[in-house]
């Protein structure tokens, strides 16, 4: 299959999960300009498949993983660039938390309405209690651009920067805390 850009919303959206319907029209609610690819015989499992489809998107490669604290009360959503070698204890000493660790897929879906693949930042507009902290490493914010799932991973989107850590944000009732990643071995 091809993949290809295209602006916006698909045009039939009969065939799509409601949870990726509702990030379209959360998005057209604001008026933001977003290109979507499609890429449904290629989901995004890996950072490799990611890889291809962000060559199409021309975004900064994001690492998105949901991470939780040992009691699994504390949960927080981290983006960072693809590149980057994740260390909890960098992240850690940051925050000021205590050891983090994934989240089981199960908070994932009770929290964000998504399933392990599709990760993603419009999953936030689904955490209507703020349950889920939101970490962004600083180099995601250099990019014009910024690719994200509309929670599902058989689509992606390539949101401005400025949109999705601005109004976009603001929409889903989230605030970001910024964190500098070195992530090297």
């Amino acid at each position: 299959m091809e993949l290809k850009l295209e602006k916006g919303r698909p045009l039939n959206v009969d065939t799509r999960l409601d949870k990726e319907k509702r990030c379209y029209e959360l998005l057209d609610s604001l008026n933001l300009e977003y290109y979507r690819c499609d890429h449904p015989d290629a989901n995004a499992n890996t950072m490799e498949d990611c890889l291809r489809i962000d060559a199409i998107l021309e975004a900064v490669v994001c690492k998105n993983l949901f991470l939780c604290n040992r009691q699994h009360t504390q949960f927080y959503l981290l983006m960072m660039p693809g590149d980057k070698i994740f260390k909890t204890k960098e992240l850690t000493g940051q925050l000021g938390c205590s050891r983090l660790s994934f989240a089981e897929p199960q908070y994932m879906l009770q929290y964000l309405d998504i399933t392990p693949g599709s990760v993603s930042i419009l999953g936030l507009m689904n955490d209507k209690d703020n349950a889920v902290r939101l970490i962004v490493d600083e180099d995601v914010l250099k990019g014009e651009y910024v690719g994200c799932h509309p929670c599902i991973n058989t689509s992606s989107l390539k949101i401005r920067t400025k949109d999705m850590f601005g109004s976009l944000l603001k929409a889903m009732h989230h605030d970001m805390t910024v964190v500098k990643l070195v992530g090297e071995e």
